[in-house]
């Protein structure tokens, strides 16, 4: 039986032992959507499965660079995580219908896992906005799409350098380029292939302007089973990327001569009898709750904005002319908004939200995008009128813009009612701080700057890891 059939812990348990397997891997995202984990014993995993396990809670008291958040009370009183609690062991569970095999790993079982208290929990957060649409009858799907450069470097090597004078995959700016994919068409179908198999099917790869830069579509699926599908990509593209010494880069932005780098969301929502309620099948166009659902992220986006742009370095992606939105507008088929609507038949009738980058955590992003929406629907919100033409030079007013940094984005966040109905003062809370300290370390940075804009502090920082 193929372990991505598997759905209970039977099953699973039947399989590790008909193939003999002596160690599973497992990971957990932390809240900047790293995924951390490690090997367990197959008995050890099959106890777990069972009984869940303990994992220690630093993965929520420290940032993407393993420092832990400050010291002293002032700097943490809102971090659930952190030296006033000693950092505990928190329970686990594992997720049994997350199962896959890496394949470049002597076959080994992985498995996505979550915390059994989800205050804090990225994966559990997203839960909770979908346990909203399930009590209105309602399901969401969704897709993730990446763009990331790749560079023939090795995690040494891009520090020994001091991120200067890397080198592309490919050279020069060629998007949609048949050559480039065909001259490196090995390692496209590397890719194309651990997607397959790790069950994170491509729908399209190809080559995007900028040296060196793909974009790879994930195919669209329910919407926790996209948001693991896209962690589970991010993470295994810079493994795959490695293991061909090459480094993948998701960051927002690594520099101000390329455009930023995208985690575009596709999304639409689905009644109980499986029909698409953003048609209007009367005459085949939006509906009524399309209508709302955008009004929904005109009037919200803005105060969860960080969710999508969690780092110091999204708001650099976050410019004019850029291939980034800068306003909380939307259009048809229009791609210099924040927020574009894509017609079509009704099932593949969506809207796309491009604030994202890819450095955003998936699950959180989409979670905000979702529970936007349902507070349109929910309000009835109708949105401003659609635009047609370009949306950097409309003149708007600020509750119509996107936040200009990391700390303007995090207040807005942490002042949010809205924010504390829908993720939980808990949560907002804790995450609030932790782009603060991500914000205040920033700042107490004394690294030079590595070019007119992106800082040196900012490669360092997000380079590899986010």
């Amino acid at each position: 039986m193929n372990i991505r059939e598997l759905s209970n812990n039977e099953e699973i348990i039947n399989f590790l032992n008909q193939n003999s397997y002596e160690y599973v891997k497992v990971g957990i995202t932390d809240i900047d959507g790293v995924l951390r984990g490690k090997y367990m014993h197959v008995q050890k995993f099959i106890k777990s499965l069972k009984e869940g396990f303990g994992f220690c809670d630093v993965i929520f008291g420290w940032d993407s660079a393993d420092d832990l958040y400050g010291y002293t009370s002032a700097e943490n009183k809102d971090v659930l995580s952190g030296w006033k609690t000693g950092y505990p062991d928190v329970k686990v569970q594992i997720i049994p219908s997350s199962g896959r095999i890496i394949p470049f790993e002597k076959e080994t079982p992985f498995f996505l896992c979550e915390l059994e208290e989800p205050e804090i929990c990225p994966r559990g957060i997203l839960n909770k906005i979908l346990k909203k649409y399930q009590e209105k009858g309602l399901t969401a799907k969704a897709s993730f799409e990446y763009e990331f450069f790749l560079f023939r470097e090795s995690p040494s090597s891009i520090r020994e350098k001091k991120f200067t004078n890397l080198i592309p995959f490919t050279p020069g700016m060629f998007g949609y380029s048949v050559l480039r994919s065909s001259v490196e068409s090995d390692f496209y179908q590397e890719i194309l292939s651990m997607c397959s198999t790790m069950d994170m099917q491509l729908e399209g790869l190809h080559t995007e302007t900028g040296p060196g830069v793909i974009e790879g579509a994930i195919s669209y699926d329910e919407a926790m089973i996209s948001a693991d599908k896209a962690t589970l990509f991010k993470t295994f593209m810079k493994v795959l990327a490695q293991k061909n010494n090459l480094i993948a880069n998701f960051m927002a932005k690594w520099s101000e001569n390329y455009p930023g780098q995208s985690g575009h969301i596709h999304c639409s929502i689905w009644d109980k009898s499986n029909k698409p309620i953003f048609t209007d099948e009367t005459n085949n166009s939006f509906s009524e709750d399309f209508k709302f659902f955008v009004g929904g992220l005109q009037k919200y986006m803005r105060e969860f904005c960080v969710l999508l742009a969690p780092t110091v370095n999204s708001y650099q992606r976050l410019t004019p002319g850029a291939w980034a939105p800068i306003s909380l507008t939307w259009g048809i088929e229009n791609r210099t908004v924040g927020f574009r609507a894509i017609p079509g038949n009704p099932q593949s009738q969506r809207i796309e939200n491009r604030l994202p980058g890819a450095d955003a955590n998936p699950y959180l992003a989409l979670a905000a995008m979702l529970g936007a929406g349902l507070l349109g629907i929910k309000e009835k919100i109708l949105p401003s009128a659609s635009t047609d033409n370009n949306a950097y030079f409309l003149n708007l007013q600020e509750n119509m813009q996107t936040p200009k940094n990391l700390k303007e984005a995090s207040s807005l966040f942490k002042n949010s009612k809205s924010a504390q109905e829908l993720f939980g003062d808990h949560f907002v809370k804790h995450f609030s701080a932790t782009r603060d300290w991500e914000y205040l370390q920033f700042k107490r940075s004394k690294k030079p700057f590595h070019s007119k804009r992106i800082s040196y502090w900012e490669l360092n920082r997000y380079f590899e890891i986010i």
